[in-house]
């Protein structure tokens, strides 16, 4: 049995997450079992989508957190890490400055990636295993805080795929438009009209939630008609109670829902009733790219 650890940095505009996970290569298969998951709510998205830059308390707790990633990585022994940014770091003014100062002084080299880069790296996870769909046609729904990224997969190969600047903070601060709304609804009507048999797949920590909620398997699809009604249930509650009734964290309870309308707006659009929610994302996909680009050949070479 061989083990590699490895660490993963996803840098969001609601929260960065960083994920320390053993990948096991065992009679010829490659287990990823999970071995630290930590979210620090920073918001970078709160404060860029508005002024078009991060502030310096802001880029301060920033670089701390990065500083605490550091350590803990080092803790656990992590032999190698990738660290990518979404789209708030994308339209930080400040954004490559702080990229730039994170790195000298933590040795921290964060990437800034663009929607395409973020699903290749979840469809790069075994999304498929996962759900166990037989749907033939998906629309692959990615919420995130700044963005949403739609994917149209057929035969597991991506045939579409568009960002849209159309996310839960952005939402949640009104800085949404109609234009962009309806070029999003107009981009999935004309990608899905002609399929059937088909079927969303979720991605992002909101729909998560709700997913967690529902107590179902993770092949286990929700309804939109659920999903309608746990949002109309949810509205009715004000923060302090979404926290203690729900159990969401305080950075999520606000914004689930400003989040889940656009999953419910897109299933619509898609003409789509359910949705399956994998619970992977970027994190889950730098640790399994890592492993395939730097040590599958060779892990797997000395027990051949």
């Amino acid at each position: 049995m061989n083990v590699t650890k490895l660490g993963a940095i996803d840098i969001g505009s609601n929260s960065v997450r960083c994920l320390i996970s053993n990948v096991v290569y065992r009679d010829g298969y490659t287990y990823y079992r999970k071995v630290s998951m930590i979210r620090l709510p920073i918001r970078l998205g709160q404060e860029v989508f508005l002024n078009g830059t991060l502030s310096e308390e802001t880029a301060a707790r920033f670089a701390e957190g990065m500083h605490a990633y550091k350590h803990l990585m080092k803790v656990h022994g992590v032999q190698d890490f990738r660290a990518v940014a979404t789209s708030a770091m994308r339209e930080a003014a400040n954004g490559a400055e702080l990229v730039k100062k994170v790195r000298k002084s933590t040795g921290i080299d964060i990437q800034i990636i663009d929607g395409a880069e973020e699903a290749r790296l979840v469809f790069n996870s075994k999304l498929y295993d996962i759900i166990q769909a037989p749907q033939e046609y998906f629309i692959y729904i990615d919420v995130g805080g700044g963005s949403t990224e739609l994917s149209i997969l057929h035969d597991q190969d991506v045939i579409a795929s568009e960002s849209f600047k159309i996310g839960g903070v952005r939402v949640m601060n009104g800085l949404d438009t109609e234009e962009e709304w309806l070029r999003m609804k107009k981009w999935t009507e004309r990608n899905m009209r002609n399929f059937h048999n088909k079927a969303a797949i979720g991605a992002g920590g909101n729909i998560n939630k709700l997913h967690k909620i529902s107590l179902r398997s993770l092949n286990k699809p929700l309804r939109l008609s659920y999903i309608e009604d746990q949002f109309e249930m949810i509205s009715t509650l004000d923060v302090e109670e979404r926290v203690t009734q729900l159990g969401l964290n305080f950075d999520r309870a606000d914004i689930i829902v400003h989040a889940l309308p656009i999953y419910m707006k897109v299933m619509q659009w898609a003409g789509v009733g359910k949705i399956y929610v994998p619970k992977i994302g970027v994190s889950d996909g730098l640790i399994r790219d890592l492993y395939h680009k730097e040590y599958k050949e060779k892990v797997e070479g000395q027990q051949a």
